[in-house]
């Protein structure tokens, strides 16, 4: 029950008055301990030890949008904690975002973010602007910090298409964070996880300034391929089980997550090519 609820049923003033844009603030005051970073861990604990993490996650910038692809795989120290979890979500209408860290924070943040754009927006009346969403997204992982000290470390990825773009060639933008809530804007493309270098190491090969969706969701699959490739806590394209990665889109029309039967078969298509040359 949140804090202050008065047991006759009557509504506690602060859901009466008129409110902030942002949910979180309004979350902060009227039951804190529901936000991620506020609950309390035990002194010493490691909580990383013991909670599922998730990794690898790419973006990269098209000529129509943004591409953002996860691999499904959540590890729990030596062992593979889900071998299907789903990384990438949409954040709004135009919006993606993509969590690597603690699994369970992780998706926690994904939701209370969604919340928080379209409270905004209905507050508003208007959508806020994607530079806004980036900046409360980061607002959102500095809350995390006292958890993320403990192992409960939580990084997104966001990206989206610009509805007022400076330059109309680039509406497609990502942004990357750092634990402490630091804000970064990447030019092309963007990975993170542990598989991320690996990921990024393949992109910076064969990206190309303009490159189309279809293609990018082609390189998407090829560096999460290399990625599980030299990482054991990302997961590649699984043929026999057929779980391969998420992968969605976000364009002038909006958000879109690839349907299984087209990712399966650029993903027997990477396989295929990887078979004839496995070192490359």
């Amino acid at each position: 029950m949140a804090t202050g609820f008065d047991p006759s049923g009557r509504l506690p003033d602060i859901f009466l008055n008129t409110g902030t844009s942002s949910f979180t603030q309004f979350l902060s005051a009227a039951a804190p301990e529901l936000l991620p970073g506020r609950r309390p861990l035990p002194p010493g604990l490691n909580a990383g030890d013991v909670a599922p993490h998730g990794t690898t996650i790419v973006a990269i910038a098209t000529s129509e949008g943004v591409v953002m692809a996860g691999d499904r795989r959540a590890t729990m120290g030596n062992l593979i904690a889900s071998r299907d979890i789903k990384k990438v979500h949409p954040a709004d209408a135009y919006s993606l975002i993509g969590i690597a860290g603690t699994a369970g924070i992780g998706i926690e943040l994904i939701r209370l973010f969604q919340v928080e754009l379209e409270h905004y927006e209905k507050t508003e009346g208007a959508m806020l602007s994607l530079d806004g969403k980036a900046n409360r997204l980061a607002a959102m992982v500095r809350g995390n910090l006292g958890a993320a000290m403990q192992g409960l470390a939580v990084v997104p990825l966001f990206a989206g298409f610009d509805l007022s773009p400076v330059d109309s060639a680039r509406a497609g933008r990502i942004f990357s964070f750092d634990v402490a809530g630091g804000l970064y804007e990447e030019t092309g493309y963007e990975a993170i996880g542990s598989g991320s270098l690996f990921a990024k190491a393949a992109l910076k090969k064969k990206y190309r300034e303009g490159v189309s969706t279809e293609e990018a969701v082609r390189l998407a699959v090829e560096a999460l391929y290399d990625a599980a490739d030299d990482d054991t806590a990302t997961g590649g394209p699984d043929l026999t089980r057929k779980i391969f990665p998420v992968v969605m889109t976000a364009t002038a029309n909006g958000t879109h997550r690839l349907s299984d039967e087209d990712i399966t078969t650029v993903a027997e298509q990477v396989v295929s090519g990887r078979m004839e040359n496995p070192g490359g």
